[in-house]
């Protein structure tokens, strides 16, 4: 029998100061895992472009982090306060003062894409979890 889908959500204030925040969300929720690392890197990275090319990072803007666990499948989207700007991997050529961040999410997701428009958009990835880690036991 599957476990039921669990999922986690908190919002943050836009400001890059929350991105590590984001990261213990990520961690706190996640921690037996061995793909926290990995989950943490790919949602802090969300975060920041949020926060770095979105409305969530004017004065007073907001973005929300959201985690599900369904089955073997983690699902990670960053919800923001929209933009103009759609988000895309850059061509080597344009990362020459930043764009590396979408690359990365790239390759360490197993997939990843956008909802939404310049009103409010979601970024999400999803990445495949291991069984959990044993517990370690007493010494004796």
């Amino acid at each position: 029998m599957n476990a039921p889908a669990v999922e986690w959500r908190q919002t943050f204030p836009g400001t890059a100061q929350q991105v590590a925040r984001v990261r213990r969300f990520v961690a706190l929720h996640l921690g037996d895992r061995r793909e926290v690392d990995t989950a943490q890197l790919i949602v802090s990275e969300l975060s920041a472009n949020a926060v770095r090319h979105t409305n969530s990072g004017e004065p007073g803007g907001r973005f929300s982090v959201t985690l599900r666990v369904e089955g073997d499948q983690l699902w990670m989207g960053v919800l923001d306060e929209g933009g103009r700007a759609v988000p895309e991997v850059c061509k080597a050529d344009e990362r020459a003062e930043g764009g590396r961040g979408l690359d990365l999410v790239d390759h360490l997701a197993e997939s990843w894409g956008v909802h939404g428009d310049e009103r409010s958009r979601t970024v999400w990835a999803t990445v495949s979890l291991s069984p959990r880690l044993p517990c370690s036991g007493r010494s004796a």
